[in-house]
């Protein structure tokens, strides 16, 4: 037989169809609400493989050194091509139909789903690494079987068995076929806590199909219960734009904006709540271990669509963190202030408040640097903290983009802080909810998601090889080598600007004070540290852009221009060409690093306005004796004039143009991105911005100019998939997503490869 139904599968037939299938026979037999439906076994694929004759040449082709990425790129691809081409015999076609056929008129949306044989295993997840189906018929159900089975010699599922010791040619693939639950609401809950294994509920949730919230598409609400009492600990509402639901005329899953009276809306009923802490017990006490369960809620009932065991449970926490109450008498918890979760990560220790630079010497390894905002006089400190808490700023600020790069969580955008929370006062900072919270705990969910392999260290993960360059983003020289662990293309963006800035004094007092020399070699050590460690890979640097509020900060602040709107002001080109003499000793920063062989320097000038800024800067180039026509160099794309005067910018001979979509989204929707008070209405997805954006990269790829993304908005899945299918050269992200966005832009050019053969 190649199907066998859900309700007639137990743990035991593991081998038979795969860990997701056996955990959905358990739950059904448990007489938990389980979506009907079949699995094509295990035993059907390995019979197509084998009776094909593919089979030999299929393992061979995944006998490859996973460390090199164009071997793991070529046995994927040759995988692939071995099993979707091949037809799958008529019998088996046949038996899969019928079977389809008796859950309903013929017409029944179904998911298809893989059920690897080494899959949801309690010592390993292989989550994430084969494909779903979403909303599939009859018309292209077979196609979707075979590329599931396909998906099992993905480049990350070759990769990862290997590193786990599972040999290919004894792992096989069943695939589960349900009926979809066409879902209003839906998301994931663990019921146990999963870092610690605390009797401690966790659900997330958002509207329409859980993909969105698997994905991270969307952030979800967060309810944290205790799984004793059914009490909601924890509440967390948050802002959700977009959802995944069901196209009514083709059947297919779709984006859709949530309605703004439902953006802030809290997701679940207490009663809805209550029967998922009910499943919750019921599915933990089923298996005796704590799970991982996606569930979703139509015409009011709860269903329970997949259940894995949590794997990311640290056997030492609870001992751990008992040692760490006992010393902090018990912490009570207390949920004491809100911001916006700027750098993921959870992490415990005592308050140093900071009102001057003079206190920074006061910050000890493993405090908390309370503060009103950071400036790059602090890096030295931030690098020394558990954590950042801010009263200012944005996701945008310096010290959301510095605490990424260092790995370090930090709440920003809280209000008060500074005077919320005390010197020496214990607390614990999530920097993914945004919370802070009195005393000390254990470590809660990672920044990835809980079960999957994507809470490994950096670097660690098997790097896609993807037409689209992914690079990432750097602003101090100091998290260079963890940039480069990532495995990314190169740095889509250096910032001058945090090198000068941590100098302590304004470029003109540091030149007065220390010399011309002095200031060329800071500039050059440092961007020599970045290029040294990415060699041969490229290094994108912009010149100096920092507003007039940063500089006024430093020694030589007195004389800078007092400015209402510093984002609007004196800073980036016009800053650079207004000054000459201090723009001139920033390229003979450059010219001096190209003289000593880093010749894969990139020099990228910020806030132009239109050709005429660009060909200025292109004459200071030619001045200091750095050749346009043999460097590479352009811009930033960062206001509406820059975008829409594109033509004139290329015909100055720039080699590439980058988007800054941090300052190109504020100044499109007149949003200051470093004001809380109109963050919600800061949008990088607004359909005004991506109109912009793709006419931008339709000129350039006329003319031949390269084009990439070097804003915040680099690191958002919506805008990645948006940006590759118009045709963009490079994406760079912050350092903790490269890995995200290389799975992203794979997962994309195999969909637009795949939608080009069909």
């Amino acid at each position: 037989m190649a199907v066998a139904w859900l309700e007639d599968v137990r743990s035991t037939d593991l081998g038979t169809v795969g860990g997701k299938a056996a955990s959905l026979g358990e739950l059904t037999e448990a007489g938990l609400p389980v979506p009907p439906g079949f699995v094509v076994t295990a035993g059907t694929y390995r019979t197509f493989i084998e009776e094909a004759g593919i089979d030999e040449e299929l393992f061979s082709a995944v006998d490859v050194d996973s460390e090199d990425s164009e071997a793991l790129e070529a046995a994927h691809e040759r995988a692939h091509e071995l099993i979707v081409e091949t037809e799958v015999p008529e019998n088996v076609r046949e038996e899969i139909v019928e079977a389809y056929r008796t859950m309903g008129d013929g017409e029944t949306f179904v998911a298809v789903r893989s059920s690897a044989t080494a899959e949801d295993l309690p010592d390993a997840s292989f989550a994430g690494q084969q494909e779903t189906f979403l909303n599939v018929t009859e018309e292209n159900l077979v196609d979707r079987v075979q590329e599931c089975w396909a998906s099992l010699f993905s480049q990350r599922a070759i990769y990862y068995r290997n590193q786990k010791g599972f040999p290919h040619d004894e792992v096989d693939i069943a695939v589960v076929v349900q009926t979809m639950v066409d879902a209003e609401k839906s998301g994931v809950m663990f019921t146990s806590h999963p870092s610690t294994g605390d009797p401690r509920i966790i659900i997330e949730a958002a509207w329409g199909l859980g993909e969105a919230v698997v994905s991270g598409a969307v952030s979800p609400d967060n309810y944290v219960v205790d799984r004793e009492t059914g009490e909601v600990e924890q509440e967390t509402v948050a802002t959700k734009k977009v959802m995944h639901v069901k196209d009514d005329e083709t059947g297919e899953t779709v984006e859709r904006d949530v309605s703004e009276d439902k953006r802030d809306q809290r997701v679940l009923t207490q009663a809805e709540i209550d029967r998922l802490i009910e499943l919750g017990r019921k599915v933990e006490d089923h298996y005796g271990e704590p799970q991982d369960v996606e569930w979703a809620v139509a015409g009011g009932e709860v269903y329970m669509l997949q259940s894995r065991p949590i794997t990311t449970i640290d056997d030492g926490a609870s001992e751990s963190e008992e040692s760490d109450e006992s010393e902090d008498d018990g912490g009570s918890d207390e949920h004491l202030l809100s911001g916006l979760g700027a750098s993921p990560g959870t992490a415990s220790g005592e308050v140093r408040v900071v009102t001057k630079l003079d206190h920074l010497d006061q910050v000890g390894q493993g405090d908390v640097i309370v503060t009103e905002m950071t400036m790059p006089d602090m890096v030295p400190a931030m690098k020394r903290a558990a954590a950042i808490v801010t009263d200012e700023g944005g996701m945008t600020s310096h010290a959301a983009i510095v605490s990424r790069e260092l790995g370090v969580p930090a709440v920003v955008g809280t209000g008060g802080a500074t005077h919320t929370l005390e010197n020496g006062q214990v607390i614990t900072v999530d920097g993914e909810m945004g919370t802070v919270r009195e005393g000390r705990a254990a470590a809660g969910p990672s920044a990835a998601s809980p079960g999957t392999d994507d809470d490994a260290p950096v670097g660690t993960k098997p790097k896609p090889i993807t037409a689209t360059e992914v690079k990432v983003n750097v602003s101090i020289p100091d998290a260079a080598e963890r940039a480069a662990d990532t495995g990314a293309d190169g740095v889509g963006l250096l910032r001058l600007e945090h090198l000068v800035l941590s100098l302590g004094k304004t470029p003109e007092r540091f030149i007065r004070d220390e010399g011309v020399e002095a200031y060329i070699e800071e500039l050059t050590s440092g961007v020599r540290r970045v290029a040294e460690e990415f060699y041969p890979r490229p290094v994108r640097v912009r010149t100096l852009d920092a507003p007039t509020d940063e500089f006024r900060q430093l020694e030589g602040g007195d004389e800078e221009p007092n400015e209402h709107n510093p984002m609007l002001g004196y800073r980036g080109i016009r800053r650079s060409l207004d000054r000459p003499d201090v723009f001139k000793h920033e390229l003979e920063a450059f010219k001096r690093l190209y003289d000593q062989g880093y010749e894969n320097l990139e020099i990228m000038f910020p806030l132009v306005t239109d050709g005429s800024d660009v060909a200025a800067a292109r004459e200071h180039m030619d001045a200091v004796g750095i050749d346009p026509e043999e460097r590479e160099w352009g811009v930033m794309i960062e206001t509406p004039a820059s975008a829409f005067g594109v033509e004139d910018i290329i015909a100055e001979g720039v080699d590439f143009v980058s988007f800054g979509t941090n300052d190109l989204t504020q100044y499109i929707l007149a949003v200051d991105r470093n004001n809380e008070h109109v963050s919600d209405r800061f949008d990088e997805l607004h359909p005004a911005v991506l109109d912009i954006m793709g006419d931008t990269i339709d000129a350039c790829r006329a003319a031949g100019v390269d084009t990439s993304i070097c804003g915040q908005a680099g690191s958002h899945p919506d805008m990645v998939d948006f940006l590759v299918r118009k045709g963009i050269t490079s994406i760079s992200a912050n350092i903790d997503a490269v890995g995200d966005v290389f799975e992203e832009v794979d997962r994309i050019e195999e969909r637009l490869i795949l939608d080009s053969v069909r």
